[in-house]
């Protein structure tokens, strides 16, 4: 019966959130032969060993390139004796060890990695004068995918959890980043809310235990979250492997010519491979191979099965988004296909796995301040807030020269008057002048035209405005009466339930009054004889 399956999820659901063993239930894996036996990434050091000849000469050496004497006995004095102060081979290898992390990401902290490029398909120009959108102009990308909420060594399909698509584009002109996510609607339309809704996500600070009744209680606190709560109580928020993602850059962008003209754009990544998801129930399961995503991705660009998406765009004009009757900055809502269509720009194919995770996955640092021109900001309220905190949460991870890694490093030598910082090992501007304005023939000051940002006006009174009475429910409403199937709504509802039923019932009752029973009654009816209340 319907009713004893919801009841078994909770049950399991209960057991994945506080991190008790969950069954593995219904598992197809044959026991004579283990999952993934065919799988690159399984073997990966075997298929080290067989690529590297054995190096019976090479010595261990440490950072400066000293061998060595042995890796296996620190200096002491005789057999039973201590230690040595002096045996500063031990003492590098302990400090080393202890440095060994860098601060997790606070969102997005797990993830999967690989290098590729972009070619462009189709002809945009008239919308933008960025180098790497010209017709035919191929660029190399990295991509990290990841989970938003979940911790870094959690698994893979953590419930609820939507995921990141973000890829950076090595253009002839810089560095530019394009972050999306695989919701169409973001949770909040100020980032003042940011912080909150990303602790409601997190662990109880007394129990650390994931807490889906602080996670209901915030979205019931702010009604503009109500599509988001569909989107992320769906069974299209995990999807089956990294590669059938569909993702959106949910910010609202300007798109500026090389005339000058300016128009605003959305950019979505539609995939090649099909689009499959687990259930509530699958993802519980998966819990047993916690890295399904990663190691899909990792053993399919390994198989030469390279993933491969589209990049389109959405274009709206500032006389359009005048007279839009939604505010067209807003990433709670989403532009409707049918009124601007997607227009396609190129492909982005992943065909190679990075050498090293470390250094070229965990060390990626991604910001959309990072744009090339042609690209620009939009009035959008949580754009213009990430322009700051994603490049000063990679100052805190990375240090102040973490634009200096080299899967962060701009793909020609760059001219500027920074300079200075821990880990600086660039050319640090050498012996030229490092002050503007100089009179000794240092950089240019980039008098150039070419490289002028869009002109607008701004007006209005400066004010703190809580956003949260706006329209909060057509977004909800459309998705639920328009965007979905019959069988996608019951699998809503059996999710709902199966996350309210670990909830106190009084969020239980605002989350049906205040979020539920404005998209659609019937929806707050089963929900409500689902929780029994």
């Amino acid at each position: 019966m319907e009713v004893d399956r919801i009841i078994l999820l909770a049950v399991l659901l209960q057991q994945a959130f506080v991190g008790a063993p969950c069954l593995y239930l219904n598992s197809t894996i044959d026991v004579d032969k283990p999952p993934y036996s065919d799988s690159p990434s399984i073997h990966q050091l075997a298929i080290y060993a067989a690529t590297h000849p054995n190096k019976t000469k090479a010595f261990a050496e440490n950072a400066v390139g000293i061998v060595y004497p042995t890796l296996t006995a620190s200096l002491a004095i005789g057999s039973r004796g201590p230690i040595l102060l002096q045996d500063f081979f031990l003492i590098e290898k302990l400090q080393a060890f202890n440095r060994n992390n860098i601060p997790a990401r606070i969102v997005h902290a797990k993830g999967a990695g690989a290098r590729g490029y972009f070619e462009v398909t189709h002809d945009i120009s008239r919308y933008t004068k960025a180098a790497f959108l010209q017709p035919g102009k191929r660029t190399n990308v990295a991509a990290r995918l990841s989970g938003a909420n979940g911790d870094a060594g959690g698994p893979d399909t953590f419930l609820n959890d939507f995921k990141g698509f973000a890829v950076k584009f090595y253009t002839e002109e810089g560095i530019h980043d394009l972050l999306s996510l695989n919701v169409k609607n973001f949770f909040l339309r100020d980032a003042v809310l940011f912080d909150a809704m990303s602790r409601a996500f997190k662990r109880n600070p007394q129990t650390h235990l994931f807490d889906q009744s602080a996670l209901m209680d915030m979205i019931s606190e702010r009604p503009e979250m109500t599509t988001f709560l569909l989107l992320i109580m769906s069974n299209g928020i995990i999807p089956k492997s990294y590669r059938s993602v569909k993702a959106y850059a949910l910010n609202t962008y300007k798109m500026v010519n090389s005339h000058g003209e300016a128009v605003y754009v959305k950019f979505t990544w539609v995939p090649h491979t099909k689009e499959e998801f687990f259930t509530l129930e699958d993802a519980i399961k998966m819990y047993a191979l916690p890295n399904v995503l990663i190691q899909d991705l990792y053993d399919n660009i390994a198989k030469n099965n390279f993933p491969s998406w589209t990049l389109s765009i959405q274009v709206m004009t500032f006389d359009q988004a005048e007279k839009h009757p939604e505010n067209p900055f807003d990433p709670t809502k989403n532009w409707k296909t049918d009124e601007y269509p997607l227009i396609p720009v190129g492909t982005l194919t992943l065909n190679e796995n990075h050498k090293n995770y470390f250094i070229n996955v965990e060390q990626i640092a991604f910001s959309p301040s990072n744009m090339v021109r042609g690209i620009e900001p939009s009035p959008d309220r949580v754009l213009q807030a990430r322009l700051f905190a994603y490049p000063d949460a990679q100052l805190y991870r990375l240090g102040t020269n973490f634009a200096q890694i080299p899967v962060n490093a701009c793909p020609f030598e760059v001219k500027t008057y920074r300079v200075n910082g821990p880990l600086n090992v660039g050319s640090n501007g050498e012996d030229a002048p490092d002050y503007y304005p100089n009179t000794f023939h240092g950089i240019n000051s980039n008098d150039n035209r070419s490289f002028k940002q869009n002109v607008f006006n701004v007006s209005g009174d400066v004010d703190r405005v809580d956003t949260g009475n706006d329209d909060n429910f057509s977004p909800a409403k459309y998705f639920w009466e328009h965007e979905i199937c019959a069988d996608e709504r019951k699998s809503i509802i059996s999710n709902l339930i199966t996350n309210l039923s670990r909830v106190e019932k009084r969020i239980q009752k605002k989350v049906l009054k205040r979020n539920l029973y404005t998209v659609n009654k019937k929806l707050g009816d089963k929900v409500k004889a689902g929780l029994h209340l």
